[in-house]
C-alpha cells in the first residue's frame, strides 16, 4: 500500500471541498482530494442536482403541444447528460492539472486522526495530513414503508434524472420542495402527477396567501394533491405499481409506472469510519461541527450537507470560506455570521423566499407591514407580459418602525434572481422606500419593486 503525506486531505469532490482545494493548492500547500466515485467529480451539484434538475425545468417549459412527451423528454436527458459530462470534465481538469493536487478516485475510511485509507481500483492508498476536510454530502432518503425499497418501480431523483423513460404516472411520495421541483417538471413534460403528503398542508411554512398561490400555479399545471396521507404500502403488480395511503381513516391508493421517495436527503457518513478519528455525530448522521466547522478534532472540518446545515451549494461555498479564514485568515468568520440566506423552490414561475414571513415576523414582536401584489396587476413589471408569464405575486413584509425588509416571498418569473438583490438590502439595511425609489432598468423584473413597495396594506401590533 503506498502511503501519501499532504498538508491538506480532502474528502469528497462537492462545492466547498474543492474551492478549499483549489485555493490552498494555489498558494503552495500539498493537497491531496479523494472522491469516492468518477462520475461525481464536482459534487452533487453539476452531476445530480441543481445543473441537471434546473436543466429539465429548462426543457419542460420548451415543449410545445405538438412534440412527443416521451421523444422530448428522452432528447432532453441525452442534452443534460452531455452538459453534466462537460461540468464533470471540467471539474477533474481542474485538479489533475494543479500542480500541488492530488486527486484519487476511491472509497475513503479514516484509521486514524491523521490517517485515512482510499480504495482506489488500481490499489489503496494511505494518505496522512495535518488537516482533513469531510465534504461528503449527502444522500436521498427512502422511508421505511412495506414494499416500497424492494419495489421495481421505486426511483430517487437520481435515477429519474438518468433515465431517457418518461413516466406515464407518476407517484411522488413528500411535498418538499424536491417534491414540488419534480411534480413540476414532470408534470409539464407530460406524466400524471399524484404527490401524497403526510401532513395536512403544502408549504406550511409558508404564509398561506403565498401557498395557496404556489399551489394554484401547480394544480394549473395538473399536478394532483394529497394531503394528510400516510402511505402504509407499496404493492407491485405486473402494469403498475399500487401506492397504498389511509386518509381520514379510509383506505386508498394510487397507481404508478415511478415512485419517486422525496422525504429528504441524510449525510453521507457511514463507511468513513469516523470513530477511529475521534469525529462525533448526531443522531441523524451528520458531524457535528462548531460555528467555525471544527469537528471534535480541531484539526478536521465538516463542510456542506455532510455537517447537517441547510442543504444547498452556496452554503457549501460560504463553508469553504469559512474553514479557509481559519487556516489562512483571521479567524473570525463564523457560521454564525451568515443572514437573510434566501431560498429558491425552481416551479414555473419560481418561487424564492428570504427572511421572516409574515406570521413569523409578528410572533418575533414586530409592528408588521405588508406590501403584495399579483404579478399580473404590477404596471411597472412589463417583462412579466413580454415573456408571457404573468401568474404569481409579490410579498414584502417589513418593520413598521424602521421600515426596513423583514422578508420576502416572490412567486414570479426570475424570482430566483430578484432576491438576491432583496436579500442584500436587507444584509445592509436598505429600506423599503430606498428599495422602492431606486432606479432600475427596463424592462426588468426588479422594477416591481417601484409598484409593490409602493402598496402598503396595512400595519399589525406585534404578536401577544
Amino acid at each position: 500500500m503506498s502511503t501519501i503525506h499532504a498538508d491538506v486531505l480532502v474528502v469528497g469532490f462537492g462545492k466547498g471541498g474543492k474551492t478549499v482545494a483549489a485555493k490552498l493548492g494555489k498558494q503552495g500547500k500539498k493537497v491531496v482530494l479523494a472522491e469516492q466515485s468518477d462520475q461525481m467529480y464536482g459534487g452533487t451539484c453539476p452531476n445530480v442536482g441543481c445543473v441537471p434538475t434546473k436543466a429539465l425545468v429548462h426543457h419542460s417549459r420548451k415543449r410545445r403541444p405538438e412534440d412527443s412527451p416521451q421523444e422530448w423528454y428522452a432528447r432532453s436527458v441525452r442534452e443534460i447528460h452531455e452538459l453534466t459530462s462537460k461540468f464533470r470534465a471540467g471539474n477533474r481538469e481542474a485538479m489533475e492539472n494543479a500542480e500541488t493536487i492530488t486527486l484519487l478516485t476511491g472509497r475513503a475510511r479514516f484509521t486514524g486522526p491523521h490517517t485515512v485509507e482510499v480504495a482506489q481500483a488500481g490499489g489503496d492508498v494511505t494518505v496522512t495530513a495535518e488537516t482533513i476536510v469531510v465534504n461528503t454530502g449527502s444522500e436521498p432518503i427512502v422511508p421505511d414503508v412495506p414494499g416500497l425499497r424492494d419495489s421495481k418501480r421505486l426511483v430517487t431523483s437520481t435515477d429519474l434524472i438518468h433515465s431517457p423513460d418518461l413516466p406515464e404516472r407518476l407517484v411522488i411520495i413528500g411535498a418538499g420542495y424536491l417534491g414540488l421541483e419534480f411534480a413540476s417538471i414532470y408534470g409539464r413534460f407530460g406524466s400524471r402527477v399524484t404527490v401524497l403528503e403526510a401532513a395536512p398542508d403544502i408549504l406550511g411554512r409558508l404564509d398561506e396567501d403565498v401557498a395557496e398561490a404556489t399551489l394554484d400555479v401547480l394544480r394549473g399545471e395538473g399536478v394532483e394533491f394529497v394531503t394528510r396521507a400516510e402511505v402504509t404500502e407499496v404493492r407491485d403488480g405486473l402494469s403498475q405499481t399500487d401506492v397504498v395511503y389511509e386518509r381520514d381513516g379510509r383506505r386508498e391508493s394510487v397507481g404508478a409506472d415511478a415512485v419517486l421517495a422525496a422525504t429528504g436527503r441524510a449525510p453521507v457518513t457511514r463507511g468513513l469510519n469516523l470513530e477511529a478519528a475521534g469525529v462525533r455525530t448526531d443522531g441523524r448522521g451528520a458531524i457535528v461541527v462548531d460555528e467555525r466547522l471544527r469537528t471534535s478534532q480541531p484539526h478536521i472540518f465538516a463542510l456542506g450537507d455532510v455537517n447537517g446545515g441547510p442543504q444547498f451549494t452556496y452554503i457549501s461555498l460560504d463553508d469553504s470560506r469559512v474553514v479557509l479564514d481559519h487556516l489562512n485568515g483571521s479567524g473570525r468568520r463564523a457560521t454564525t455570521d451568515r443572514m437573510a440566506i434566501p431560498m429558491t423552490l425552481f416551479i414555473t414561475p419560481p418561487l424564492a423566499t428570504v427572511g421572516f414571513n409574515e406570521r413569523e415576523a409578528r410572533a418575533a414582536g414586530h409592528r408588521v407591514k405588508v406590501a403584495k401584489q399579483a404579478v399580473a396587476d404590477i404596471v411597472a413589471m412589463p417583462r412579466a407580459h413580454v415573456v408571457e408569464e404573468t401568474r404569481g405575486l409579490v410579498k414584502f413584509v417589513i418593520d413598521a418602525d424602521t421600515d426596513e425588509i423583514l422578508g420576502a416571498a416572490l412567486l414570479s418569473i426570475d424570482a430566483q434572481e430578484i432576491v438576491n438583490t432583496v436579500a442584500l438590502a436587507m444584509r445592509h439595511h436598505v429600506t423599503a422606500a430606498e428599495l422602492r425609489d431606486a432606479v432600475y432598468t427596463h424592462p426588468s423584473s426588479t422594477e416591481a419593486f417601484n409598484d409593490v413597495l409602493a402598496t402598503i396594506a396595512h400595519t399589525d401590533e406585534p404578536a401577544g
